[in-house]
């Protein structure tokens, strides 16, 4: 805990940024560590004077009463050595070393594929529906949908996510304490309402600036297995996050837009350059290695079907499924081999497993 209480409080300090956090770290490996050493010590590990005077500013900050004001916001803060802190994020040049969050953390631990769908603010009519019947679809795939927040594109990802059947995550370029922009702040809330998460890398009362927004789309490729960009001007800052996407080797698509179109000029640059060329929801899954759900056999489930995929959220025995349920032995072997039939559920060395993608 005292790692976590010492993080927040070396971001409250003016001047830290991304990069000095990171080099103090990288010298001491531990939150407290920074925040006692002396200017001594912190210049002989990082050979860095205004760095040392920098943390001078320490003394204005109590890290035990500015983490409780953090806890009575709701906000969680997790950090790079946490167990929910996700694996894939870790993987991309300057991973956060701390996130806040609001809402449910867990979602960064749930759920296997996560995909990013971004694009302008000054979204067409097409590009806003393309990007919600989109966002829709894949999250009743199971995939956690990851965008911005922002106006326009971002936007409409979120709430076709909350159409679906899966959590979405939007990460701010602002704290959160500030959502921005203002206007989505009830499109934020409904998020948290629906079991998805809100996420920062600034501290709570931080206001969105010119460099946070870039700061912020490395955070969603990284996130992200797959980045798809729906309308994009030729320097939109979505194009900025699939450029992060590429160095990190995550997958990259783009919905083709009207060649005669500025916000297309992005998205058929894009996929003229080796993005895939992305129609629907089927062709992300396609991207991913996976198969679209068959829908028809998902929804004419029986009710102990139904259960029996539930309970499977991890693998289990015939004995453990046996343990969890009120079925006779009998309907127990009957529900599993129909399960197996329709592709739902895998035994393997006894094992039942619930296949990814139903």
């Amino acid at each position: 805990m005292d790692e976590k209480i010492y993080a927040h409080s070396l971001k409250l300090i003016p001047q830290i940024g991304i990069l000095r956090l990171e080099k103090l770290y990288g010298a001491f490996s531990s939150f407290e560590k920074i925040w006692r050493a002396g200017a001594g010590e912190i210049f002989k590990k990082t050979n860095d004077k205004e760095l040392a005077e920098i943390l001078s500013q320490r003394e204005k900050h109590d890290p035990r009463k500015e983490y409780d004001k953090l806890k009575k916001q709701g906000i969680e803060l997790i950090i790079i050595g946490d167990k929910v802190y996700p694996a894939l994020l870790k993987e991309i040049s300057h991973p956060p070393l701390s996130l806040y969050c609001l809402g449910n953390a867990k979602v960064l631990k749930n759920f296997d594929y996560f995909v990013a769908v971004v694009g302008t603010r000054r979204a067409t009519s097409y590009g806003r529906e393309t990007a919600k019947n989109l966002a829709r679809d894949l999250s009743l795939e199971g995939i956690a949908v990851v965008s911005g927040l922002a106006l326009g594109i971002d936007g409409e990802a979120h709430r076709g996510a909350l159409e679906g059947k899966t959590p979405t995550i939007a990460v701010l370029g602002s704290g959160l304490g500030k959502i921005y922009p203002a206007y989505h702040k009830e499109l934020a809330d409904k998020i948290i309402e629906k079991h998805g998460l809100i996420i920062s890398e600034y501290p709570p009362q931080s206001p969105p600036a010119k460099w946070t927004f870039p700061e912020r789309n490395r955070i969603i490729a990284g996130l992200s297995q797959a980045i798809i960009v729906i309308e994009s001007p030729k320097k939109g800052g979505s194009l900025i996050t699939a450029n992060f996407a590429l160095d990190a080797n995550r997958e990259v698509g783009a919905i083709p837009g009207e060649i005669s179109s500025i916000n297309s000029e992005g998205t058929n640059r894009l996929i003229k350059t080796g993005a895939a060329l992305i129609r629907g929801a089927e062709d992300v899954l396609e991207l991913l290695g996976l198969e679209l759900k068959k829908k028809e056999e998902l929804d004419n489930l029986s009710q102990t079907e139904q259960y029996i995929i539930n309970l499977l959220k991890e693998p289990k025995t015939r004995e453990e499924l046996m343990k969890e349920n009120n079925l006779s032995s009998q309907e127990l072997n009957q529900t599993l081999t129909l399960l197996e039939l329709k592709g739902l559920v895998e035994n393997k060395m006894g094992m039942f497993y619930k296949v990814s993608n139903s």
